[in-house]
């Protein structure tokens, strides 16, 4: 017999006889000095949170950028307002394993091309115009097409600039195309993080408690709570000491913050994913934090406490802890979903504090 048909003649043996003797030993071996440091070490290594951009990612977004800027030089919409659209609607459309088209934005075939249109798939600009379609020829050769980002883009952009560029005229233009004041509204906080930062790579994370603190939480979703009526617990309560500084797990935009008879002092904040992100049972909110003002990921905004299940004031009731949850916006209506296991991620993958001036 060869060695090689002996190594897998000891496997094939190993596998057949199932020893829990063997598997004993196998575990065993896991604990060696060796396993353990390499274990260790392993585990120290960051993970990247998710939409970090790789280098295929930058070039992405560098001519998605491109893009938004030169329909903005040609229709006079601000570039954060067209990337601020395309990622409203990337927020609600994109899934699992979809390979990422330059732009998101979807036009229903029926208003491109004409409600009246017998070809839905029309792509002559002036057949478009004739059946009342808005689709209009971006990128000048001479087609109106939905596969194409620049057709798209421009069509949107021409569209909305009919209604001015002011901040008011967009939003009535943006209500117009969408009806729904909700969207009008995101739509304008993700434009105001985009103008800040000039920049569209905005998607790091951090953890929501500072690390330097002790701290202790697992998994609470879905646990039932009483106050108030039955519900479940939408989030994870992570325990801390009164006044542990409670921080911003992303680039966000402040919806909400102040007394909540359930959450206590809470603030709530919207990131360029459309996830709300639910910060509860505050001691206080960190100075200078205010609504509609926009947060990055690590800034502090509030410190760990026990307030709510009450009238405005009130504490003590349980011990102090910070509720997190996160609720996914999908166009259509909002629901929570377990916050825990983005939890674990971000705290492996622990970002500097940033400075603030």
């Amino acid at each position: 017999m060869t060695p090689i048909e002996k190594r897998e003649n000891k496997k094939e043996s190993f596998w057949k006889k199932g020893s829990v003797l063997q598997l004993g030993r196998l575990f065993r071996s896991f604990r060696t000095p060796a396993f353990l440091f390499l274990l260790a070490f392993f585990s120290l290594i960051p993970f990247p949170g998710k939409g970090t951009a790789d280098e295929e990612g930058k070039a992405l977004l560098e001519e998605r950028m491109a893009l938004y800027e030169r329909m903005e030089s040609i229709t006079l919409i601000p570039w954060y307002y067209l990337a601020a659209v395309d990622q409203y609607e990337r927020s609600i459309h994109k899934t699992k394993g979809e390979k990422d088209r330059l732009i998101a934005i979807r036009i229903p075939s029926s208003l491109w091309s004409g409600p009246l249109n017998p070809d839905q798939e029309d792509e002559n600009p002036v057949s478009i115009s004739f059946f009342q379609g808005i689709g209009e020829d971006g990128d000048g050769d001479g087609f109106a097409s939905l596969e194409s980002d620049e057709d798209l883009l421009y069509t949107f952009a021409h569209r909305l600039s009919q209604y001015g560029t002011t901040e008011e005229d967009l939003r009535i233009g943006l209500w117009e195309y969408y009806e729904k004041d909700k969207t009008v509204r995101i739509i304008h906080e993700f434009a105001q993080i985009f103008k800040k930062y000039k920049r569209l790579d905005l998607f790091d994370r951090a953890f929501v408690l500072d690390r330097r603190f002790h701290y202790s939480y697992h998994s609470t979703w879905g646990d039932p709570r009483g106050w108030g009526g039955r519900r479940i617990h939408e989030g994870t309560d992570l325990f801390a000491g009164y006044g542990t500084p409670v921080r911003s797990s992303s680039y966000g935009y402040v919806e909400i913050m102040g007394w909540n008879k359930y959450g206590g002092w809470r603030i709530g904040i919207r990131d360029l994913n459309n996830i709300y992100h639910y910060y509860a049972h505050l001691s206080g909110f960190q100075k200078g934090i205010k609504t509609h003002m926009i947060v990055e990921p690590g800034q502090v905004i509030g410190y760990v406490g026990s307030s709510g299940y009450g009238k405005p004031g009130t504490s003590g009731k349980f011990p102090p802890h910070l509720h997190y949850g996160m609720y996914k916006y999908n166009g259509r209506s909002e629901w929570a979903f377990d916050p825990y296991p983005h939890l674990k991620l971000w705290e492996r993958s622990q970002l500097p504090p940033p400075t603030f001036h």
